[in-house]
């Protein structure tokens, strides 16, 4: 049975590109989460008074991808210790998030969490959001496979290329064929 989890790791577009290439992935939708007002746009979501986070619901199968996998690829495709930021990307809605949707899942990320700060990955305090999924609502179509219907726009080739690149050197054995 598939299950589903809610990551914010930046702009949805670099999350969305990275996942779709996991192996148990079974779909991804772009989308807001946990802010203030219902259904939400995506320029409302950009001026930060919304209080919603760009994230990504997948739609994945544990036996071939387990949770825990999932969650070491997040904590290595973005920067988990800026707050409110990814790059060049500010704002509270490119916050580092998991938005948990039971105890199970809450009890992983911690432990994941904490795992990879231990292991020094990143020099500096991870500073994720550990949350219940209280909202999401789908993105504009748009923003949907944004990477793979535009590979060649320059946000897409100098950020997410990179990240693509350090998915294959560092997770390698978890691609799709």
């Amino acid at each position: 049975m598939a299950e589903v989890a809610v990551l914010g790791a930046g702009c949805f577009w670099c999350v969305e590109a990275v996942f779709t290439q996991l192996k148990g992935v079974l779909a991804i939708r772009p989308g807001y989460c946990n802010g203030i007002g219902e259904d939400p746009t995506y320029e409302q979501v950009c001026t930060g008074k919304s209080g919603h986070a760009e994230v990504i619901e997948i739609e994945f199968e544990p036996l071939t991808l387990a949770y825990n996998h999932l969650l070491e690829v997040f904590f290595h495709c973005h920067d988990p210790t800026t707050l409110n930021q990814q790059g060049n990307d500010l704002g509270t809605q490119y916050r580092s998030g998991i938005y948990f949707r039971d105890a199970q899942q809450e009890a992983v990320a911690i432990q994941v969490l904490n795992s990879t700060a231990q292991s020094k990955l990143w020099p500096n305090p991870i500073v994720t959001e550990i949350a219940p999924l209280a909202t999401f609502y789908p993105a504009e179509q748009y923003h949907h496979k944004y990477y793979a219907s535009n590979p060649v726009q320059p946000y897409c080739s100098t950020v997410i290329g990179p990240k693509l690149a350090k998915l294959r050197k560092t997770h390698s054995h978890l691609l799709k064929v």
